[in-house]
């Protein structure tokens, strides 16, 4: 178990927690919220010891082992990647380590023979026996192949590397678990094993992620990050989002009938209880359920961006017919005779289990790249808008605000509109006045989707349009793309984002490997 008494932490005069006192219990995987800035990291940071508070104190069980996902992949370059795993049981590496000194030995010793055994009895209660099998085991579920299992990390890629640092955190069973987003650069493949790791871990695990669908499917709690304080609430992030949204409704709807919003609070409470995904879980979640009251959950500060993608004309019948495409990049083939025809309405999710594959295809569609063979040709009545991964281009000179370079892509010049516009994106007061070079990254795409908004294109192509986003500003994205009405392709890793908007699938292996109209679910249990 792990709890905090009075912890409070202050930057720059401004409070991000204040006497905060929570427990987080065994069996129960918390998922951690709260808007950008709110302190995910910083609290994850302080309950390992990383970072200390300026008031109150971290308690760990005695005994207890804390494991947390590190995030500089480079510190670990001059290690083998299975001793690496292991090193996320610092007891059991320092015994075998040490094990391996003393049998190294030329002059061995009776007291070397009697330590040596005391190791080998404590080596053999970690398990250690079975250590760096069980390390190959998570390696190869979250997609690091046998044959690099004896690499060194620096011979690895960044990817790679944060897939080790990732199978480190989990190694050994670890009484407490702390991920700090965990599916970032996974695959898809990669996150429904973790998926499933985490859903049969029996300990307690904290985790800060922006995947909506990773947080519904592991998390039997949520721990809210709001008005500098931390309040659990039983039941995963849509339980959280849907009710906590009704709460709100309720408190500001002076019209209504407070007794019959209260009776549907009750109501989807009760619906909710029924559908624990952890059988040993469901009876204590169902009591903790029955005894919410609407003052359990208090209205949230947080704020959503308008996102509305609005067509400025209807397309015809013949939106984009591509042809043989063909691709290499430094001398390998990224796309080989790629072919399909786009229809008006397909919202076409793009997969590959290469990223790059996937932006080049978009990159060329847009016109920022050649191919090195085959064509594409865009229907007349089209008008396409493009938001790449990598924006950097857009922003790399400071001259401009924020007023300014929107103004650039926008048929109203009037700056009202454009302050309006940009209030819409949380963009508001003193903040349309930034530097483009200082947005940070999750600002940078509100101004990228901002961008397409005024082009009322009736195409639109994204390359990961919720990186960088909070979890507020990608269920706006979401909602804005499942009311697009015309054509859409996007490549993305979030399952729910995936699941909600796409109705056809594109999965490329360098050669295009299927072309089917599904959704994403079902094109899972196709391949299942």
């Amino acid at each position: 178990m792990i709890s905090t008494s009075n912890i409070s932490l202050s930057y720059s005069g401004r409070k991000l927690f204040e006497e905060v006192n929570i427990q987080f219990n065994p069996g129960n995987c918390y998922g951690l919220i709260g808007a950008n800035g709110a302190g995910k990291s910083t609290f994850l940071k302080i309950l390992s010891g990383e970072i200390e508070a300026q008031q109150g104190t971290v308690n760990i069980t005695p005994g207890d082992r804390l494991s947390v996902l590190q995030q500089d992949h480079f510190v670990y370059d001059d290690y083998p990647v299975i001793k690496t795993v292991l090193m996320g049981n610092q007891e059991l590496v320092a015994i075998m380590d040490e094990k391996d000194a003393i049998y190294a030995k030329a002059d061995f010793s009776d007291a070397d023979g009697v330590r040596a055994g005391d190791l080998e009895t404590i080596f053999a209660e970690l398990n250690g026996w079975e250590a760096e099998s069980d390390a190959g085991i998570i390696l190869a579920g979250l997609g690091v192949p046998t044959e690099k299992h004896d690499l060194q990390m620096s011979e690895l890629t960044a990817t790679e590397k944060l897939k080790v640092l990732l199978a480190q955190a989990l190694f050994g069973q670890p009484d407490i678990l702390l991920l700090d987003e965990p599916t970032n650069h996974l695959d898809i493949k990669a996150i429904h094993w973790l998926e499933n790791f985490l859903m049969d871990f029996e300990n307690t695990v904290l985790v800060v992620s922006h995947d909506r669908h990773f947080l519904n499917k592991v998390c039997t709690h949520i721990a809210d990050i709001d008005f500098s304080k931390i309040t659990i609430y039983a039941g995963n992030y849509d339980f959280w989002r849907i009710s906590s949204e009704l709460a709100l409704k309720l408190r500001s709807d002076a019209n209504k009938k407070t007794e019959d919003k209260a009776k549907e609070l009750r109501s989807f409470i009760q619906r909710f209880s029924a559908n624990a995904s952890k059988a040993r879980q469901a009876t204590s979640r169902q009591k903790q359920l029955e005894k919410l009251e609407l003052h359990d959950l208090p209205p949230s500060s947080r704020k959503y961006p308008y996102v509305y993608f609005a067509p400025k004309r209807e397309a015809g019948k013949n939106i984009l017919t591509v042809k043989g495409l063909t691709k290499s990049i430094k001398g390998v083939k990224v796309l080989d005779d790629i072919s399909f025809v786009l229809k008006r309405g397909d919202k076409v999710i793009i997969l590959s289990e290469n990223d790059l594959s996937k932006t080049v295809l978009l990159q060329i569609l847009a016109g920022e790249m050649e191919p090195d063979s085959g064509s594409f040709e865009w229907g007349v009545t089209t008008s396409q808008a493009y938001f790449p991964k990598d924006n950097a281009a857009y922003f790399d000179k400071g001259q401009y605000d924020l007023t300014t370079w929107l103004g650039q892509y926008s048929e109203d010049k009037d700056p009202s509109f454009v302050r309006g516009f940009l209030g819409k994106m949380l963009f508001s007061g003193e903040e349309v006045f930034k530097k483009t070079d200082v947005l940070s990254g999750g600002e940078r795409v509100r101004c990228m989707l901002s961008k397409i908004m005024l082009s009322g294109a009736n195409v639109i192509m994204m390359d990961g349009p919720t990186d960088h986003l909070d979890l507020e500003s990608i269920t706006a994205v979401n909602d804005g793309l499942k009311r697009y009405p015309e054509t859409l392709l996007f490549t993305s890793h979030d399952h729910e984002f995936i699941q909600t908007v796409a109705n056809r699938i594109v999965d490329i292996d360098v050669s295009l490997k299927e072309d089917i109209n599904l959704t994403y679910d079902e094109y899972l249990g196709l391949e299942n």
